[in-house]
Formats: C-alpha cells, structure tokens, sequence
C-alpha cells in the first residue's frame, strides 16, 4: 500500500521517493492523498502526488469497496452521501463512520480529491480549456471546479496550468492522450496477453504493445487505444465525441485494466502457495482485469460457457460483425461497437441463452446493485436466474476479490496440469480467489 508522508512545518504532503528530507518529527503518514487533503495539507510541487495512482486499502471492507467503485461512478458527481448510503442500505452516518475508520476520510472527500487530481493532470497532460477540463473531470460548474483547485492545490487552474513543466505535455496525432498512474509492480506485458487472448474481433485487438477497443458513449461511438508510457503510467489515448464525463470513461479504462488495484497482499499470500506459488511469481504483477461494463460482462459470460477464451471471442466476433454499430475508418481491425443485448437475443442463440441475457439487461437498465463493479457473490445470489457458474463468472469479470469461475476453460486446464480438484482450491486460496484465478487462466492460455 502507498503512504503519503506530509512535512508538518511546510504544509506539504508528498509520495514516496521524493527528494524532499525533512525531519521525521515533522512528518506524518497518510494511506490516501484525500485524507492529507482532508488534514490541510497541499501536494508537493516537487514530487507532485497526483500523478501517481492512489488504490484505496486491500483490506477494506466489501461494503467499502463497493461504495469506492460507486464514487468512481460518478455517484457523487450530482448526489449527496445520503443517496450513496441508501444505495448501500445503511445510514450516512454508518456510512462516513466505515470511510473515516478504514479509509481515513469521508465519501464526499475522497470523491472530491479525485475529481481535482484528474483534472490537475488534464490541465498537465492536455491543451483543453479550463471550461473542458472542469465538465470532463466530473464538476457540475467552472465555479465549483475553481472554489475546489483553490481549496486542494491552493491555486487557480490558469496558474496550474501555467506552472506546467515542458515535458508534461502529451502532443496527440489526433484524439487526446493522457497519463493513466498505476500501481508499483504493474506488468502490462501480463495483462496486455491476458485481453489479447480474449479479444472480440471487430471491437477489440492487441497490436504490438497497444490494445485498443470500440466503445460507447451515449449512444455514439469512441475509440480507445492503450499502450506503455514512462515508469509509473500507460498512455491513454482517447477517440471521444464529447470530453464531458471523461474521468468516468478512464475509470472504466483503469478497472478493466486493473491499475487502480493493489495486488501486494496477495501476491505475498499466494506466492507462498506450494502449487500456486511458481506461476504467481513468475507474474507477480498480473492485475485482474475487469469487463468493459455490466451489459458486456453478461454476454460474455453467458455465451461463453462451455468454450475456449479463444471460441468463445470468435463467436462473440461473429455476432458483433452482424449486430454491432458498424464504425468506419477505424485503425486496425476495428470495425463495429459492442451490440447491445436487444439485438443479441433476436440473434441465433439459444433460448436459455437468450433468456438469461434478457433478464441480465433488464437488471442493468434498472441499476440493480448486484451488478454494479466490485458487486459480492452475496448480492449476485439475489439474481435468481443465475446459477453457481455463472454468478462467478460476472463476479469475476466485475471485480470480485472472492470469484473463482470455474467455467473458464483455461482454468480448468491449469488446474489438471497442476493436477489439483476444483473443491479445495475453493477454499485454500481465500480471500484472494479472484487473483489466483487470473494465474491459473494466464497458465491456461499459454498451454
């Protein structure tokens, strides 16, 4: 987990490795930059702490975690920590109290340390106007975007984005380019392979050291294309009708990525595993990436039973080329967006296939909250249509710490090789099934 060390007598907080030495009577530890922030301390200009990502505590309740991936949602954006906690069952103040106590700062301040830090590196990384900047990054009026640079960074956006160093600027050859921080140990090589193999043909590809996808927003259609950067980041890319609500579009980038994700506690846990342990060091910075989205997440996991990762992409490719939004002029293979689950169900699927991909829509449409990423295999046990393989599977492709699906028929493989039964491996590696999970499919892939 990162610390944050802020220097009492300056009023600074900074990240590990800064240069700055100050005496450590006159420092204080912070897990989070909000809860420095929260404290009235400014980031450092030197080490500049937002630029690096800033994952929330691995060993923080469910119910916290959940509510973190709301926030990155945007359920704050426009909403009250009233409705967050209703969304959650629970009172505000039962909900401020778990923040405070695991997290070390209210909802409503970790939402607002996070809108400011992504906005800060749009106006590092980007040439959008002040006014661009503010509605991509998640604030409902300049006024409100200025009151809180001024109270976080002790600046107005003109002088931030006047301080800028030279290097900071990312030129783009078309669409936008931003920095995307990920957590120490990050291997995009692991999980570039990982989507590469799943890749839908037509919406997706792997292309060198680049992956990039088709999606959707608001009905129209944007591209996105991900490749390394320095040390500490990947480069974004963004193909965009509209930059309104981008901190919300590369929040979905970096769950499905999983950069924001701390892994340390269960590399540690799982490498000392007799079995597990050879394959989880020799990828000990393989995240657990995430589906695009809910709707996503259905389809692939229900039409992908019963199939290789490989079969199961070239199906879905075949129903994207017939369903999907056809887009031209897109690079690559790129061809169509994800069709929405309407079309599928009319496609040549089976009735049961049809049928639980229905019912999987119609609760996405609706918000049910089982279906929200980061969702728990006891929420997904109130869909009654969905049975023990498949309520692991989307927990799996929604960010569950605790899925372990096995359906996955590179998993399955792994285990044979590695001659273990599916009934103890349920249990022996808790609570970081997800993350053993990824391991095994890895393995599986490369047989």
């Amino acid at each position: 987990m990162t610390t944050y060390s802020a220097v009492v007598t300056t009023g600074i907080y900074c990240r590990p490795g800064c240069g700055a030495k100050p005496l450590a009577r006159n420092t204080r530890t912070y897990e989070h930059p909000a809860v420095a922030e929260a404290a009235g301390f400014r980031a450092c200009l030197r080490c500049r702490p937002y630029r690096v990502a800033a994952p929330i505590a691995a060993g923080a309740p469910e119910l916290v975690c959940r509510a973190w991936q709301l926030i990155i949602d945007g359920v704050l954006d426009d909403g009250t920590e009233a409705g967050l906690a209703a969304r959650m069952g629970m009172s505000p103040r039962h909900l401020r109290r778990l923040f405070i106590k695991h997290l070390g700062a209210t909802p409503d301040q970790l939402a607002r340390s996070r809108r400011a830090h992504f906005a800060r590196r749009l106006l590092d990384d980007t040439d959008l106007t002040v006014l661009d900047v503010a509605f991509a990054s998640g604030f409902g009026s300049l006024r409100q975007f200025n009151r809180t640079m001024r109270e976080v960074f002790r600046a107005s956006p003109t002088d931030l984005r006047d301080r800028r160093r030279r290097a900071d600027r990312l030129v783009a050859d078309g669409g936008l380019v931003l920095r995307l921080p990920f957590v120490p140990g990050y291997d995009w090589t692991a999980v570039r392979d990982f989507l590469g193999v799943r890749a839908v043909p037509g919406v997706e590809e792997v292309d060198g050291d680049t992956y990039r996808r088709t999606i959707t927003v608001d009905g129209a259609p944007g591209v996105l294309e991900v490749s390394p950067g320095d040390d500490g980041h990947l480069l974004l890319r963004a193909h965009l009708p509209y930059w309104e609500g981008l901190i919300h579009v590369v929040g979905q980038v970096g769950r499905m990525l999983g950069v924001d994700a701390d892994h340390t506690a269960g590399v540690a846990a799982l490498s000392a595993d007799p079995v597990l342990g050879p394959l989880v060091r020799a990828r000990p910075g393989l995240a657990v990436p995430a589906a695009w989205g809910a709707q996503e997440a259905g389809v692939r996991a229900v039409l992908g039973r019963g199939r290789t990762p490989r079969e199961a992409a070239d199906r879905l490719g075949a129903l994207v080329t017939r369903l999907g939004a056809r887009v031209p002029g897109l690079p690559g293979g790129l061809t169509h967006t994800f069709p929405d689950a309407a079309a599928i169900v009319q496609a040549e699927v089976t009735e049961e296939e049809a049928a639980l991909i229905g019912l999987l829509a119609a609760d996405v449409a609706r918000g049910h909250g089982a279906l929200d990423h980061g969702t728990s295999l006891d929420a997904l046990a109130t869909l009654s249509y969905a049975d023990h393989d498949l309520r692991h599977d989307l927990a799996f492709r929604l960010g569950s710490r605790e899925a372990f699906p096995l359906g996955d028929a590179s998993l399955r493989a792994a285990l044979a090789d590695l001659g273990l039964g599916p009934a103890t491996c349920r249990e022996r590696w808790r609570p970081w099934r997800s993350l053993a999970a990824a391991h095994l499919m890895a393995c599986g892939d490369a047989r």
